[in-house]
């Protein structure tokens, strides 16, 4: 237990540390936000806030766990830098894509396609990681009911890889607004801590969420409304991939349909809009999509948005936990 709390601290710290460094070159370089032409109007007020901001808590974490997760490594056991280095590949994607966009003075970077192609390629790589350490079952439990079902291991393999893509985007898209993606990613990183500690098979994978919440509270404090600085697609993908992971490697991944309600909501509104576009030649389920953007312009702040999310996410997390622990 004592070893999860500081793993909490010292990323806390190391994060908030390097923050003010990171943001500092951010600014030196001119690495701007541009901000989308049709979103809220208030937004264009942003333009120009540094983005990139999530290389402060992928540093901060990265520190963390290799200090504090060497003895784990020493003795074999290296669940908590898998989770990272897969976490840190999606990072890297979206650290390309954040680039081009910052050079191209543009709010479009890599493709559709490349980054779908990227990112479906890196879920393969760490499934067939996990399964050759023998990391990964093709058990799949079904949270509430107790159950579970044994699927072929293609069938299970083409299922997790989807689900790992879709969780990724799923993030990604809910970081549009200050502090929005911090907060509710915080409170799952909260969520799969405290399991990790009550699950005994799973207390060295608590590492891991522990320092990613230490991170994402020190980087609060530089993205909350106003933010100094947002994190990019280099932080959404890199908390897309740890969320992703962590579901799988606690034997769970359904456990992140109630645990990400709020990232499943804001893509829902997403697809639901495009759809009802096309059905209806032109007309809009929601003001503006995804759901985010639509409660702005129904009046919510930001700040509301963050608290109100992030509250949700706390509740179905609680939830969560009550219908999987009859597992362990």
């Amino acid at each position: 237990m004592e070893i999860i709390l500081l793993a909490f601290a010292v990323s806390f710290v190391l994060t908030l540390v390097i923050g003010r460094f990171v943001l500092a070159e951010l600014r030196k370089l001119k690495a701007g936000q541009e901000i989308r032409a049709d979103g809220p109007t208030w937004h264009k007020s942003k333009a120009g806030t540094p983005t990139m901001g999530g290389v402060m808590f992928i540093l901060g974490v990265g520190i963390t766990i290799f200090i504090l997760g060497w003895g784990y490594m020493l003795e074999g056991q290296f669940t908590h830098l898998y989770i990272y280095l897969f976490a840190l590949v999606f990072g890297m994607i979206g650290f390309v894509d954040d680039y081009r966009k910052v050079r191209q003075h543009q709010n479009e970077g890599l493709t559709a396609k490349q980054k779908f192609i990227l990112q479906l390629a890196a879920a393969v790589l760490f499934l067939s990681l996990m399964r050759y350490e023998g990391l990964l079952s093709n058990e799949l439990y079904v949270p509430f009911f107790n159950v579970a079902f044994t699927l072929n291991w293609i069938l299970y393999l083409i299922f997790a890889a989807f689900v790992i893509v879709g969780c990724v985007n799923a993030v990604n898209l809910t970081d549009g607004v200050d502090g929005l993606a911090t907060g509710v990613t915080f409170v799952v990183m909260v969520f799969f801590t405290v399991t990790g500690v009550l699950w005994s098979e799973h207390g060295m994978q608590a590492l891991f969420p522990a320092a990613m919440a230490g991170g994402l509270m020190a980087f609060f404090l530089y993205n909350h409304h106003p933010a100094k600085v947002f994190m990019g697609d280099t932080g959404s993908l890199f908390l897309g991939g740890a969320v992703a992971a962590l579901g799988f490697t606690f034997g769970t991944p359904l456990i992140l349909i109630p645990v990400g309600v709020v990232y499943i909501a804001e893509t829902l509104s997403d697809i639901i809009q495009v759809a009802y576009f096309k059905a209806t030649h032109g007309k809009r389920f929601f003001k503006m999509a995804p759901l985010h953007h639509h409660l702005e312009l129904s009046g919510w702040s930001e700040t509301k948005l963050v608290v109100v999310f992030s509250g949700i996410t706390a509740v179905c997390c609680v939830l969560a936990y009550l219908g999987v622990r009859a597992r362990y």
